[in-house]
């Protein structure tokens, strides 16, 4: 595969990349470079952790990427998730990973990693301490968003100790690229600040989009990263996120009650689906619907979607009804993974019994 098909791939992935010509360097210059995402276990994972994920990693890793999946235990810890109760914490990362090991990501190249495992690296907090002593409180206070807080939130201590490690695990996992969301952009462009004169180098930061959740948008007034937190997907409001192990009818009853104006393209959870997910998996989307109503349609991109939509050719609920169904026959392995893999069944039981804290 040629260069410049690679950098096409990581835009696809990618709403931003710092910088384009640092990711084009590290193709010409490093044969399989190392990508990394890292998530809080913290309660079920939803279908943008899960199915979205598993899409844009293994469009990295098909230009030759090796990609690291963290299970950010002790991050989850730091923040006070699940009660700050480690064991739970760590009960949630094996159930993290097995629903990664059964939703479609291509496995050949990629590594599940537990921070409980970098914490014991000999260098690991050596390195913590480093990037703690060239940076100020502000601005690792401006990286409370990597942990769904703002910035004026009154923090706890290990809070504050949350971005120097999420910082000194892209530099302990030697990865050449940070693949996270949009929300983690502070904390990557700091390790681009602080990693050179360290002795490290300047990872290349691989933003991609943060699936809406299935909620009414949040208010214009906040800048574009602000919105797209509080618009984003979160486990925390249960009824906005389809989970990978929810059942068929509760996916249907989601995506019924799913915010999805008439003819609106823009800021529409549903049309995010299709855009996100189901084009990404299946060639074209069935529609089905009575003769008087236009009846069944066949629609073969999101391009396609967009201008049939716009035009009120096609009604919310019977995108919705598609939608869903598709959304079903994604999830049926995951599902049936968890219940007949005795291990998955009781990881799930135990997941489904913790209190989820924000």
């Amino acid at each position: 595969m040629d260069i410049e098909t690679k950098i096409d791939l990581v835009r696809q992935v990618g709403e931003e990349i710092i910088t384009e010509q640092d990711l084009k360097t590290l193709f010409e210059t490093k044969k399989q470079p190392i990508a990394y995402d890292g998530f809080e276990p913290s309660g079920l994972i939803h279908v943008a952790q899960g199915i979205l994920r598993a899409i844009n990693v293994n469009k990295m890793t098909k230009t030759g990427i090796k990609f690291k999946m963290l299970a950010a235990d002790w991050h989850g810890w730091a923040n006070n998730k699940l009660g700050g109760d480690l064991e739970k914490i760590n009960t949630a990362g094996d159930y993290l990973i097995e629903v990664w090991k059964v939703c479609g990501m291509d496995l050949s190249k990629v590594e599940f990693v537990r921070s409980s495992d970098l914490v014991n690296i000999d260098t690991y907090w050596k390195t913590v301490m480093r990037i703690a002593r060239n940076s100020t409180v502000k601005r690792i206070t401006r990286c409370a968003q990597i942990m769904g807080r703002k910035e004026d939130e009154s923090l706890q201590a290990s809070q504050i100790l949350y971005p120097c490690m999420q910082c000194a695990d892209i530099f302990e996992l030697k990865c050449d690229i940070t693949q996270l969301g949009m929300d983690q952009r502070k904390v990557n462009v700091l390790a681009r600040e602080v990693g050179p004169s360290l002795g490290f180098w300047k990872p290349v930061v691989v933003s991609h989009h943060m699936l809406m959740g299935l909620g009414k948008p949040a208010s214009e007034e906040k800048d574009a990263v602000e919105r797209a937190i509080d618009m984003k997907m979160s486990k925390s409001k249960p009824d906005t996120a389809v989970f990978m192990t929810d059942s068929e009818e509760d996916v249907r009853k989601k995506i019924a009650k799913a915010y999805c104006p008439q003819k609106q393209v823009a800021e529409n959870p549903i049309m995010e689906y299709c855009r996100y997910i189901l084009f990404e998996k299946f060639k074209s989307i069935e529609i089905k619907r009575p003769a008087k109503f236009g009846g069944d349609l066949s629609i073969g991109s999101y391009d396609e979607l967009v201008n049939i939509y716009a035009d009120d050719q096609l009604h919310p609920q019977d995108l919705k009804t598609a939608v869903a169904e598709y959304i079903n026959l994604l999830l049926e392995p995951v599902r049936k993974h968890f219940k007949t893999n005795n291990k998955a069944k009781k990881l799930l039981e135990q997941v489904k019994g913790f209190e989820v804290t924000r």
